[in-house]
């Protein structure tokens, strides 16, 4: 099979790690490789924090659903969507003189501006992820770091247009985390649609999750008291941290409607 390819089939979340730091050229190469990414315009909407601070390591680790592994990570990249940095460089171009406009007649970054930007953001991610693989470490995506964004702004200095889209920890896994089983994904006929969107009915939803309610029962004394769907719903939809995932990003993407409306 094809070497990326390969990588690309077999990689896992890793959220073990072994004592080891990742060497200084290693990191650099998977920065690189980020930076590589596909980005819209070639506008680069995103910008990386390198965090080597043990102490913010140890916090993220608390203000991320309390999950100890991030902080035991050797390498914690996190991404944002940035239009600070264009919108910042609109004021000091010349642009206003040159178009007989003042700094505050200078749009704003609005939410279409928000999404592109988080689009870039996790492209460039993504990018890291599959290098880090090829490098020999395992990574873990950590979306948590939209949860807290008043926490998380202040310990980062986050100004008002940036937002914190993803947090990615990288380390070398342990041999159970390279032995531990890779979770399967739904069969691509439930994903994957030709031209047109198509919503699933009960009969295909029953065909979609047959195989995660075999694994439920086989957990279970072979018995199915909730439906996968009933589970998640509970554990997930309606969970204390997705209530607090949906303020956060909701006070975040009022900074930026309020900007746009003043």
């Amino acid at each position: 099979m094809n070497e990326t390819l390969n990588l690309i089939y077999q990689r896992r979340s890793v959220r073990a790690y072994e004592d080891k730091s990742v060497p200084a050229e290693v990191k650099q190469s998977i920065i690189d490789a980020a930076m590589r990414a596909p980005t819209a315009g070639n506008m680069m909407l995103y910008s990386m924090i390198d965090i080597t601070d043990q102490a913010i390591k140890d916090r993220l680790a608390e203000t991320c659903d309390n999950q100890p592994f991030i902080a035991k990570a050797p390498l914690v990249l996190m991404f944002f969507a940035d239009y600070q940095r264009w919108y910042d460089y609109f004021k000091v171009c010349g642009m206003t003189t040159a178009l007989g406009i003042s700094e505050n007649e200078i749009r704003t970054p609005e939410e279409g501006d928000l999404l592109l930007a988080c689009c870039d953001a996790l492209i460039a991610a993504q990018n890291a992820v599959v290098a880090a693989e090829a490098l020999g470490l395992g990574s873990c995506y950590i979306g948590d770091i939209m949860e807290n964004y008043e926490v998380h702004r202040e310990l980062l200095n986050l100004p008002d247009y940036v937002f914190p889209i993803s947090m990615v920890v990288f380390g070398y896994p342990t041999e159970q985390q390279k032995e531990r089983q890779q979770p399967e994904r739904f069969d691509k006929s439930f994903i994957v649609f030709e031209n047109k969107y198509k919503q699933l009915n009960k009969a295909e939803f029953d065909e979609m999750y047959a195989k995660t309610h075999e694994r439920i029962k086989s957990f279970n004394n072979g018995k199915l008291e909730k439906s996968f769907g009933e589970m998640m719903y509970i554990k997930k939809y309606t969970a204390d941290f997705t209530k607090e995932l949906n303020r956060s990003v909701r006070i975040a993407m009022d900074k930026w409607r309020l900007k746009t409306e003043q």
